[in-house]
C-alpha cells in the first residue's frame, strides 16, 4: 500500500494538534501484516509519528522521494 503524506491533512499545513486524527486515519487505511510505502510532502514531525504508529501493524515500511529513493524504515518480513 502506498500513502501520500500530503493526502493525511487537508488544509495544505499538518498541524501538530491535528496529530491524533492523522494517525487515526492513517491506522484506518493499513490493514494488519501489510507493506506500507509513505511518500509525499510532510513535516518530520509527522513522518516519525506515522512510523511509530505503524510499526507492530505493517509488516514493512519503506520511505520513498526522489531524492533518495526507497529507504527502508523497518522490516519485519520473515522471508
Amino acid at each position: 500500500m502506498k500513502i501520500d503524506i500530503k493526502e493525511i491533512y487537508s488544509d495544505g499545513n499538518a498541524k501538530l494538534d491535528d496529530i491524533e486524527e492523522y494517525i487515526t486515519k492513517i491506522k484506518t487505511l493499513v490493514k494488519t501484516g501489510e507493506d506500507v510505502v509513505i511518500t509525499g510532502a510532510g513535516p518530520i514531525w509527522l513522518y516519525l509519528k506515522i512510523a511509530h504508529a505503524l510499526h507492530g501493524l505493517a509488516t514493512s515500511l519503506t520511505y520513498n522521494s526522489p531524492v533518495t529513493g526507497d529507504v527502508v524504515i523497518f522490516n519485519h518480513n520473515p522471508f
